[in-house]
């Protein structure tokens, strides 16, 4: 039987919020998780939309984490 590590070159989370604070938390949280994988941002995309039926805003982004060199 063999074994085989891997390591994570690239990943791409998405993320959702209807608060900036609430999305900045989610993307900070999974920053720490990623760096025990030895990852980085490489780039961060985020959009804000207004929704007409609640009246509110809601935000998302797109980060790329990349591996440590």
């Amino acid at each position: 039987m063999s074994f085989r590590l891997d390591l994570i070159e690239n990943k791409v989370e998405f993320f959702e919020a209807n608060d900036l604070r609430s999305l900045e938390q989610q993307i900070d949280r999974q920053i720490e998780n990623n760096k025990a994988l030895l990852l980085d941002v490489a780039s961060v995309q985020h959009q804000a939309a207004f929704n007409p039926n609640t009246g509110k805003m809601h935000y998302s982004a797109v980060v790329l984490f990349k591996v440590k060199k």
